[in-house]
């Protein structure tokens, strides 16, 4: 059971290191994307359209990257 649950912190730790490592270059081309593309101001990107203020959204952000990350982590 310990060494279960040692894994799954390992797991967790290195889905949060490579979260944060990717999540400003990911979300700047996402953010440039939508700006170009979209027309959506790079503030209202990040937080969702005035949804949060800009601390949360990238805190949101930063969550959705880490789902598909620890899934990552998982299956290696």
């Amino acid at each position: 059971m310990q060494d279960r649950l040692r894994s799954i912190r390992q797991m967790a730790v290195m889905a949060a290191i490579v979260t944060t490592m990717l999540c400003v270059p990911v979300g700047a081309l996402l953010a440039f994307l939508s700006a170009v593309l979209l027309g959506v101001s790079v503030h209202s990107f990040v937080t969702f359209g005035e949804r949060f203020n800009a601390v949360g959204g990238l805190f949101v952000w930063w969550a959705l990257a880490f789902v598909p990350a620890f899934g990552y982590a998982v299956l290696q």
